[in-house]
């Protein structure tokens, strides 16, 4: 069971704010616990806006951009995490750090993204 406490969740809320405050840093690089994600972006990038048509990603808020984009790279790339863990995670991400929205968005573009991806859950 999942607590507030649990380094699983502590370490995804750390990256999550890492890549947030990087997305402000034109130019910056990335420091080595971010290379990993942002040495993949392109790829992420593509993933999210495929499976979010309608909200290209310079549009998307900045809070639920790095959230999917940790998603993305846990589900895509590192494979460490069950889907199930991984997508919960991000929502519960999404209702402690975004806006009212953003946890039924983060879901969504999850959800599609599993679906194109055929992963399995």
């Amino acid at each position: 069971m999942k607590t507030a406490k649990d380094p699983r969740h502590l370490k995804r809320i750390k990256l999550m704010q890492a890549l947030f405050s990087w997305q402000f840093r034109s130019g910056k690089k990335p420091t080595k616990k971010l290379e990993p994600i942002t040495s993949n972006l392109s790829e992420i990038d593509k993933l999210i806006g495929k499976c979010a048509p309608d909200r290209p990603i310079t549009e998307i808020n900045k809070v639920d951009l790095s959230i999917l984009r940790l998603a993305v790279f846990e589900l895509i790339i590192d494979k460490g995490a069950p889907p199930k863990v991984v997508i919960d995670e991000a929502v519960e991400l999404g209702k402690e750090y975004g806006s009212d929205s953003s946890s039924s968005f983060i879901n969504g573009v999850l959800g599609k993204l599993v679906e194109i991806k055929k992963i399995k859950t």
